[in-house]
């Protein structure tokens, strides 16, 4: 995390007026970890503007543990990441019981995919990362007819359309999908379902309307705006990309910072509120840092509410 910043700044507040005209009717949206670590910072910040923004605006705030990396993803983080949230005092709509898990819609998935088969080419590859030397993959397996059998991911054939959005806060963005990543992953050569086809369905089976995430993930926009299209979300749920906490070389938070993790800040004496402050302040929400009960989030985002420092 930054260390430098002087202890009174100005705060930038993000201008909720486009996103209020934007729903008529309250969203729905999520806060959705992966438990390949415990909570840190980071994900605090990215719990401020899920809950501030969406509960100014009246809307439900779902929880959903993105555990599609069956790898990294382990019981006693999903665990930490539930009982760290209690303690921060942030509450989603829909509880915790049962848990909403990635690793429990198999079948979901696999519903989808037959729905995604009907719309597009779906087809096997056996790829690998060090096949493909980069991000974008270059449909090498496209016409090769490859039989779907285990160590084969699969693909979905994209074109070359532009693809749009709105950014609720940054306007219209315009992704070229099969520019950033060509054809698209939707099963990888172990067996998980990647993120990009996992959120885009559970975002379209949970009926989310707001995803609010950091401008890390900006790039996957186009193309999950693109999957949900061919699954038959006819229109897009609106984005909000928030900014990031940094660390002294410029890169965001991980999750092994353990001078940033909820855990650590709590055994070292810090309060709920302290934690949520310090991450307020991290991001310009706030001129200094100040204690925040997570009640109290919608404050820094609603319209005409007096300041909180």
């Amino acid at each position: 995390m930054q260390r430098e910043r002087p202890h009174n700044v100005r705060p930038i507040r993000p201008d909720l007026s486009a996103v209020r005209a934007a729903f008529p009717t309250p969203p729905v949206t999520r806060f959705a970890p992966s438990p390949t670590g415990y909570l840190h910072l980071g994900h605090i910040v990215n719990a401020i503007y899920t809950w501030g923004v969406t509960r100014s605006l009246g809307g439900q705030v779902l929880l959903r543990v993105e555990d599609h990396d069956r790898v990294r993803s382990r019981p006693e983080f999903t665990a930490a990441l539930v009982e760290d949230l209690d303690w921060l005092g942030f509450v989603p709509d829909d509880g915790c019981v049962p848990l909403v898990r990635q690793s429990d819609r198999s079948d979901l998935y696999r519903r989808a995919l037959e729905d995604l088969r009907t719309a597009a080419h779906v087809y096997a590859c056996d790829c690998s990362r060090t096949d493909i030397r980069g991000e974008r993959y270059g449909g090498r397996c496209r016409d090769r007819a490859l039989a779907e059998t285990p160590g084969r991911g699969l693909r979905v054939q994209i074109d070359s359309s532009p693809v749009h959005a709105t950014d609720v806060l940054a306007g219209r963005l315009e992704q070229v999908p099969s520019d950033q990543c060509g054809d698209i992953l939707v099963k990888d050569r172990d067996g998980n379902w990647s993120y990009q086809f996992g959120v885009t369905v559970d975002d379209l089976s949970q009926g989310v309307t707001l995803i609010i995430r950091g401008t890390d993930l900006e790039s996957s926009t186009g193309r999950q705006v693109l999957l949900a299209r061919m699954l038959g979300r006819a229109t897009p749920p609106l984005f909000l990309h928030h900014p990031l906490i940094l660390d002294p070389s410029g890169k965001k938070l991980s999750k092994s910072a353990g001078d940033t993790g909820v855990r650590e800040l709590r055994a070292q004496g810090f309060t709920a509120a302290d934690v949520i402050g310090m991450a307020a302040f991290a991001v310009r929400l706030t001129a200094r840092p100040r204690p925040i009960a997570a009640a109290n989030v919608t404050a820094l985002f609603a319209l005409g509410s007096p300041s909180l420092g």
